[in-house]
């Protein structure tokens, strides 16, 4: 698993993620609205989806868990609140449930410290991976209540790169796969994609290559030649990555192999 940003910013990041998240709900805003990146749920059933995975990471951490089965499906209709948790319909409860849950999450965090062993779905048996996880759990999920609300999605670049390192990671678990069956159609001959965001400083590397022509996803931080390339300001290569934006945005200039990407994007996906 690559790291970026340290332990520390990633649970300042989950509390200023989830403040900005609940920022967002101001007055007049509606909990039944439909969400358009998760259009099977409403902005209320997003938010409570969000602090049940805080929720969730919270006691993995606290408790130490060496062994977790993860639910093999999503929640039928969307997610549910268990006892004790706030309607979907009321959004002044879930924002602040929202925020108790981010704080009690990343008080957890703290005290166990980046390398306290606990169960994860990759080969990184440690706290801080939950940290990162998220940290960008809680970022794309903003970007899909303000889609919800009509307001412009943006991410600080080390953060956005961070989220896209940690994604491409993921796509390499065998977990994943295991998950995700359709990731094994992925790999085949000349399939290479390039990723270049064209808004960040050159320190911040931020090039992304990925290689399918193996058995697996293989990437890394590069600038080289692909079958397709993709670039823009790496908030919206983000955006795109996660099929928050359409490829065919003019927010970004898409290189070579359109149906590569395509492809690509109808698999890279959970």
């Amino acid at each position: 698993m690559t790291t970026m940003l340290s332990h520390d910013r990633y649970c300042s990041e989950i509390l200023h993620q989830t403040e900005l998240l609940r920022g967002a709900l101001g007055e007049g805003a509606d909990a039944s609205v439909t969400v358009p990146t998760c259009p099977e749920w409403t902005l209320g059933q997003l938010l409570l989806h969000v602090g049940q995975a805080h929720r969730m990471a919270t006691g993995l951490v606290r408790d130490r868990v060496k062994e977790f089965v993860p639910p093999s499906t999503a929640a039928q209709g969307g997610p549910a609140p268990a006892p004790g948790q706030p309607s979907a319909e009321d959004l002044p409860a879930l924002a602040a449930w929202l925020g108790e849950g981010a704080e009690a999450l990343v008080a957890v965090l703290r005290e166990a410290g980046p390398d306290s062993p606990v169960w994860t779905f990759s080969e990184d048996h440690r706290a801080v991976f939950w940290a990162r996880r998220m940290t960008h759990e809680t970022l794309m999920h903003r970007a899909d209540a303000l889609g919800a609300l009509g307001v412009p999605f943006t991410a600080e670049p080390e953060v956005a790169a961070d989220c896209i390192d940690e994604w491409l990671d993921i796509l390499t678990f065998p977990a994943a796969v295991a998950f995700k069956p359709r990731l094994r159609e992925l790999p085949g001959p000349g399939r290479t994609l390039h990723l270049h965001a064209t808004d960040t400083p050159a320190e911040l590397d931020a090039e992304w290559f990925i290689d399918l022509t193996g058995e697996g996803v293989s990437w890394r931080r590069a600038h080289e030649k692909a079958a397709v390339a993709v670039r823009g300001p790496v908030t919206d290569l983000l955006s795109v990555l996660f099929r928050r934006l359409p490829a065919d945005s003019d927010r970004v200039e898409v290189l070579g192999d359109r149906e590569l990407l395509g492809f690509w994007l109808d698999r890279a996906v959970f």
